[in-house]
């Protein structure tokens, strides 16, 4: 059975793309992405993919700027012939779900988000980037709402979903009216080990923008002169959070894994104040042992159990983190390394692979007919 693979762009290696990674390990399918980025795909197992881009590749500083031709997204998008392919595969937190198929082709969608700009964060986006008044915020108002309809209307283009979590299965359900199957995101929980001597620092670690909320826990430890923290990560609101940074916060800027290892395994806890679809830092950071302090909202409820591998604070403010900090401390000694690592382990590759392949055998035997399934099965090649 011929198989395609539907991303929304490959221009950098980040959680939904470890996701397409490894349901291309199950299945090394044609990919089609609306554009990518050849150089931060070396040493990676795109590399060697067959790849075929939209003609948003070929647009000026397409590779950099593709965000600002996303009133082109859904055009460009439904530009991929994929009429040769039995089964077509998308990965989307944006426009990928929205591919074009007939009713001979199984269509399954791995959801990462609804798109998450024209949504939920729809008000907090046009806050964040000042378009909430003026010619260019209602420019960026109106092809928004264009966006939205025509997400809507693609509801009915796969035939299942998959969400990477029961909060991304709840917005599915709310946006598009669709039931969903919850299977989490692979975790590399194998390249992080258990480590027990803990040290007396706090670690953060993520890309800067407005959303991960850095600037929050740099802040909540300005408050906290006798507590260290540490921040790995860069981005465009790097030089606003060093201004923010107290003495007893280091900012390292981007490091490589082995570093960023380093310090996650020795932390005495992994701060994360995102509200995030499923958050692949705080399964790392339990993967080493490390307990987390997380905002309580998201996909994070999900991998952290409460007063076992760590503790949540239920609003986005200084003086709650802070709070969470002193309890944190009052309770350290409680938390078990092991069983902090144990939990991680239930986000591992290896499941998400047996539990997408099993996924997509499963919808295949029910989608075609059974004769032409037992011989042309994706799963027996």
């Amino acid at each position: 059975m011929k198989i395609a693979l539907v991303h929304d762009w490959l221009t950098t290696i980040a959680g939904a793309e470890k996701v397409l990674e490894a349901i291309y390990e199950i299945y090394p399918a044609d990919i089609y992405t609306l554009v990518k980025d050849e150089n931060n795909l070396k040493d990676t197992i795109f590399e060697v993919a067959k790849i075929e881009t939209s003609f948003i590749q070929k647009l000026p500083k397409a590779k950099i700027k593709y965000r600002n031709y996303l009133p082109l997204f859904p055009i460009a998008i439904e530009q991929f012939n994929l009429s040769n392919y039995d089964v077509i595969i998308s990965s989307s937190h944006a426009v990928a779900k929205g591919v074009l198929t007939n009713p001979n082709q199984l269509h399954i969608s791995y959801i990462h988000t609804p798109i998450r700009y024209a949504w939920d964060l729809y008000h907090q986006y046009l806050k964040e980037s000042n378009l909430n008044k003026g010619i260019k915020g209602w420019i960026a108002k109106y092809f928004l709402h264009k966006i939205r309809i025509w997400d809507y209307t693609t509801a009915n283009r796969p035939d299942y979903y998959v969400a990477n979590s029961k909060y991304i299965a709840k917005r599915i359900k709310k946006i598009y009216g669709k039931e969903s199957t919850v299977i989490y995101p692979p975790v590399d929980v194998d390249k992080f080990e258990l480590y027990t001597k803990k040290e007396n620092f706090y670690l953060t670690a993520s890309r800067m923008v407005p959303y991960k909320k850095i600037d929050l826990i740099v802040e909540a430890f300005s408050k906290m002169p006798d507590k260290k923290l540490v921040v790995i990560g860069d981005g465009p609101d790097f030089d606003k959070i060093k201004k923010k940074a107290s003495k007893n916060v280091e900012l390292l800027g981007y490091q490589p894994f082995d570093i960023l290892k380093d310090y996650m395994r020795r932390a005495k806890a992994f701060i994360f104040a995102a509200e995030e679809d499923f958050g692949i830092a705080p399964v790392e950071a339990q993967a080493c042992g490390t307990p987390v302090i997380a905002f309580g909202k998201g996909g994070v409820t999900e991998t952290v159990i409460e007063n076992e591998t760590g503790i949540f604070f239920y609003k986005q403010a200084v003086d709650n983190l802070v709070d969470a900090i002193k309890n944190f401390e009052k309770l350290e000694d409680n938390f078990d390394f092991k069983e902090i690592r144990r939990n991680a382990e239930r986000f591992s590759k290896k499941r998400f692979k047996e539990e997408f392949k099993s996924f997509v055998e499963k919808k295949a035997k029910i989608f075609f007919d059974e004769g032409i399934y037992e011989s042309r099965n994706p799963c027996r090649r």
